[in-house]
């Protein structure tokens, strides 16, 4: 069966604004085969930053068995060197998001993400040569740095090559993979840091895991096109319609139909960009929104996921037992957003985001009632839901907000917050499960999570159903 023509560069708009028809030629994308493999593509990437992050909780106490770290506290500030290591990690996130994010704006989301993957792999692997908690922590932090930018770039990726009708279920699927890292990075330790395969320690062994993801890297320069939105911001007009047309061509083969007619509606706001646009009319509101959700969620988020094993210790279980049952809560992450998926697209993000939220708070405050083993699964189990259906829908929800020209300096800056709070969570935790127990520590949270919801709830504008030229107004 021949292929129909693709009609779209028949269509005009009234205004002659190629850049609006190219954005409209993008948003009218059916959901295809060739279109998953992009966002699975982009899922493997962030596999790794995730990966980094769940290390966080999971690496220290095989740090701790080969004498890197030491069980008291006798860290930074008179805390854990568990504690000293979650701060490296999202000081070093902070940084090259911080930092380093507009550099997508500014020279591409591909050739970003790509760069910045191949510096974690280089860095991560000298992190596991190191035979000091000082040095495990410096490259830690380096490491971090080039993550940093690599989860604020992907999130740009897949909001601009989209279509609004599937953005929800692009980044839930997306998340579901990336998440897959967790499950990942709990059974490599539980099976290997209370041994020393050949005989290295077990630890290191965990650490050099992300050498793989070279050949992600080479398969990302061959195969990922750029965003054809970043191309319009940069003026390289004939480039994107090159990669849309390419887009539309694999599409229509795939599929043997004709696309439909783009239906122009409102272009992107114009204007240079700039950080001081952040703070400015209309889009200060959203920020300072969105700065008070990236800080909350994060000492929420990352206050139990970082320190599940050190919170099932302190409920009676040992150190065996508490990677097992990491290991089993971990599972969920994967199956969590990828089970959300199916409904993502049908109710508003920001009330995504309140109910997540809501639901951390609870489950939280009920963990902390637990004593039976089981039931801490459970709840713990419940917790992680709630924290994934919250995290999904704010990185789908805070990329919609902001023009493509400043997209990923907006995000960064944002999100920067995120990390700079997880750096804190580190401490905070620390001294609260220390001074307070469990019960305190779920008392922060759920406290947390009820500022988060009130933000969004309030503050937050909507976007379902809107394209990203819509919702940026």
């Amino acid at each position: 069966m021949s292929t129909p023509p693709d009609q779209s560069h028949q269509v005009q708009p009234a205004s002659g604004d190629r850049g609006a028809l190219i954005a409209a030629r993008l948003n009218r994308l059916p959901a295809s085969r060739y279109l998953w493999r992009l966002i699975l593509l982009l899922s493997l990437c962030g596999f790794f930053e995730i990966y980094e992050i769940a290390l966080t909780a999971f690496l220290s106490p095989g740090l701790i068995r080969d004498g890197v770290f030491n069980a008291g506290t006798k860290g930074l500030f008179g805390l854990t060197d568990q504690a000293s290591f979650a701060a490296a990690t999202f000081a070093g996130l902070f940084i090259g998001t911080a930092l380093f994010s507009s550099v997508a704006d500014k020279f591409g989301r591909r050739s970003v993400l790509t760069y910045s993957l191949l510096w974690y792999v280089s860095c991560t692997a000298m992190m596991a040569t190191q035979s000091s908690a000082p040095g495990v922590d410096l490259w830690r932090l380096i490491a971090g740095i080039g993550v940093g930018v690599q989860l604020v770039t992907i999130d740009s990726y897949i909001a601009e090559l989209v279509p609004a009708a599937i953005r929800g279920r692009a980044f839930a699927v997306n998340y579901g993979l990336m998440y897959l890292a967790v499950p990942v990075a709990a059974l490599l330790c539980w099976q290997l840091l209370p041994i020393d395969p050949v005989p290295v320690a077990g630890w290191r062994w965990v650490a050099l895991f992300p050498l793989l993801a070279v050949v992600v890297v080479w398969r990302v320069r061959r195969v990922l096109p750029e965003s054809p939105r970043w191309l319009l911001q940069r003026g390289q007009l004939e480039a994107a319609e090159a990669v849309v047309s390419a887009i539309e061509a694999r599409i229509t083969e795939e599929m043997q139909c004709t696309l439909p007619t783009p239906q122009i509606a409102l272009a992107e706001p114009e204007g240079r960009a700039s950080f001081g646009e952040l703070l400015r009319p209309p889009y200060r509101r959203r920020t300072l929104m969105l700065v008070a959700l990236n800080i909350f969620q994060a000492l929420g988020f990352y206050g139990f996921s970082n320190w599940v094993p050190a919170l099932l210790a302190s409920q009676g279980i040992d150190f065996v037992k508490s990677l097992q049952y990491s290991f089993v809560i971990a599972a969920v992450y994967p199956i969590t957003p990828l089970l959300i998926a199916f409904a993502a697209d049908r109710f508003e993000a920001k009330w995504q985001i309140v109910t997540g939220a809501i639901c951390t708070a609870i489950f939280g405050l009920l963990f902390a009632r637990q004593s039976a083993q089981a039931m801490l699964i459970v709840f713990g189990a419940l917790i992680t839901i709630s924290n994934i259906l919250l995290s999904y829908s704010y990185h789908a929800y805070q990329t919609a907000l902001y023009p493509t020209r400043i997209r990923a300096r907006a995000v960064g800056f944002v999100y920067s917050f995120s990390r700079l709070a997880t750096v804190a969570s580190g401490f905070a935790i620390a001294i609260v499960l220390r001074d307070f127990g469990t019960t305190g520590v779920f008392s922060f949270i759920a406290l947390c999570m009820v500022i988060v919801a009130v933000a969004v709830g309030v503050f937050g504008p909507r976007t379902r159903g809107l394209t990203l030229e819509e919702s940026s107004h």
